[in-house]
């Protein structure tokens, strides 16, 4: 049977297929049947930054009139803040009595300020690595680019400076030169990047002229922005390279493998399949390896990325070929 370990996170895996930070990975029991299913390691539920100042303002909005005492604001800060990472910290510590996968802690940032600093308490709860789930929306128009390219290396450079244990990022597409930037964040140290987010995404309802949430779950065709990009990226990097949105198969968790990612992250499809879809895609990729003569990832890894294959082929060039004026 293939070899399908891998190196991502900055730790070694047996699987490529990564349960990614989400709902399913928020409780200690379902962290255990993902673990049993065949995940590679387990991304738990992000610690969301938001989620801390959101609570803090509905206890103040409780509490109109300590509204005036800074005091009290800190004080109702430093609570708030203290329990959510409290319950945080007790999931990592049962998740890791019950399973031996390697477990990552997931901080959703949108600052670099002092908050950061709880990576400190997530390393000393037992977690293997640290994900850093980043995103600063290019949508303010009074903040620059480089402002918010500052976010990414500020925050990555003080949660390095505090942990021991491996530190990768979650990043968006959003980069006006996002090969240069993916370059630049991959020699600040981290063990790895993993390619895109999925956001939430509002929509319009025409009827009721509202506007509302558009699908929350990826679907099979959204792998392909993600796709070109490891094939672009993943040879030009010092770090692993994942990805994820859409990967819904083991055809095409491989397709990511062969244009040079280290792993994928999944999500969507364990809302729809539950864990099992872990051992099916495992499966799948194993066979495909006994069938093609692979006898370990990194005889593949990488041989339809754009370094080693045609550089055309993940550029505007087959735009050209389908599209000019010729195509038709």
């Amino acid at each position: 049977m293939a070899n399908i370990s891998t190196r991502f996170f900055g730790l070694e895996l047996k699987s490529p297929v990564i349960a990614a930070s989400s709902s399913m990975t928020g409780h200690a029991e379902q962290v255990v049947k993902l673990a049993e299913a065949g995940a590679g390691a387990i991304v738990l539920k992000s610690i969301f930054e938001e989620e801390i100042y959101h609570e803090l303002q509905e206890e103040l909005n409780l509490r109109t009139e300590l509204t005036a005492d800074p005091e009290y604001l800190d004080y109702f800060d430093y609570v708030i803040k203290e329990e959510t990472i409290r319950k945080y910290l007790k999931l990592i510590s049962d998740v890791k009595a019950k399973t031996s996968v390697p477990v990552v802690a997931s901080i959703n940032c949108i600052s670099s300020g002092e908050w950061t600093l709880f990576a400190r308490k997530i390393q000393d709860a037992g977690a293997d690595a640290i994900e850093l789930n980043m995103f600063a929306s290019p949508s303010d128009f009074n903040k620059t680019g480089s402002a918010n390219e500052q976010f990414y290396f500020e925050t990555i450079s003080k949660v390095i400076q505090v942990v021991k244990i491996p530190v990768s990022i979650k990043i968006s597409h959003y980069f006006s030169n996002l090969a240069e930037m993916v370059q630049k964040l991959a020699l600040t140290g981290i063990s790895g990047i993993t390619v895109f987010n999925r956001f939430y995404s509002p929509d319009i309802d025409v009827n009721h002229q509202k506007i509302i949430t558009a699908g929350i779950l990826s679907s099979p065709d959204d792998y392909l922005l993600p796709l070109r990009w490891t094939g672009i990226l993943s040879g030009g990097l010092v770090c692993n390279l994942a990805a994820t949105t859409g990967i819904h198969t083991a055809e095409t968790a491989l397709k990511f493998i062969l244009a040079g990612a280290s792993a994928v992250q999944i999500a969507s499809v364990l809302y729809k399949e539950g864990p099992g879809a872990i051992t099916e895609m495992n499966n799948g990729i194993s066979n495909w390896m006994d069938q093609n003569g692979y006898a370990s990832l990194n005889d593949f890894k990488g041989t339809l990325s754009q370094s080693v294959s045609s550089v055309q082929a993940w550029e505007r060039v087959q735009f050209m070929k389908y599209f000019g004026e010729k195509a038709f």
